[in-house]
């Protein structure tokens, strides 16, 4: 993500990400537990995780690979399927909430990073602090847009413990679906070592950047942007 930065820029970007992290996390896990609470769960209510603190949600080992690779998690929403009146369907569309509100957010970054460049860049002062301005601006919105992506798109691999696993099990016969949980701690530390070896960067990034290429050009259409 980070090869075309110079070093300078690298730890601008290091930097800038730690607010949009903790925003990225909070927003995905609270969406979680929020859907659920709609559909009828009040285990995330009960436990004060529909809160906007990310220190309620904060993994530290998550946000560290969120910082590092532009890849994460945070701490998992607790979600009971006793409350849910359709427990497969809704706790698919629980677990398809979280990636959906950092997609959402993404789409945001992506809008205000069209209007700085189209309305604020041409009127900041050609001055230092002008251009500094203008600099760490664009870095913040960049952070903040691939923070979301990385998260999204991480969170949709359809392997436990990560949401996507949640949303294709709906699609599996019962049978199957218990099958595949006996393994879930062992496809869990396979996925994390794949993270580690950096093996998932590639179709990741691919994935991410044709994401942000679609939205980008959404963006486009807008008139005045």
């Amino acid at each position: 993500m980070l090869s075309n930065l110079t070093s300078t820029e690298d730890l601008m970007y290091l930097l800038l990400s730690i607010p949009s992290i903790l925003i990225a996390l909070t927003i995905h896990e609270v969406s979680h537990g929020y859907i659920a609470y709609k559909l009828g769960d009040p285990t995330a209510k009960m436990y004060g995780r529909l809160t906007l603190n990310p220190l309620k949600h904060l993994d530290p080992i998550g946000a560290l690979c969120m910082l590092l690779a532009g890849f994460g998690w945070a701490k998992p929403v607790p979600i009971n399927t006793r409350y849910f009146k359709n427990p497969r369907r809704d706790m698919a569309l629980s677990a398809l909430a979280g990636p959906m509100s950092n997609f959402i957010l993404a789409f945001i970054g992506v809008i205000l990073r069209a209007v700085l460049i189209r309305y604020l860049l041409p009127i900041f002062p050609a001055t230092e602090f002008g251009y500094n301005l203008s600099f760490v601006s664009q870095i913040f919105i960049l952070g903040f847009i691939f923070t979301n992506l990385g998260l999204g798109v991480f969170n949709l691999i359809p392997c436990p413990p990560l949401d996507g696993s949640r949303i294709f099990y709906t699609f599996l016969p019962p049978k199957y679906y218990f099958g595949v949980m006996k393994y879930e701690r062992y496809i869990s530390l396979g996925i994390m070592l794949l993270l580690i070896l950096n093996v998932l960067d590639t179709p990741l990034n691919w994935i991410t950047f044709h994401i942000l290429s679609g939205m980008e050009w959404l963006v486009g259409l807008i008139p005045f942007l």
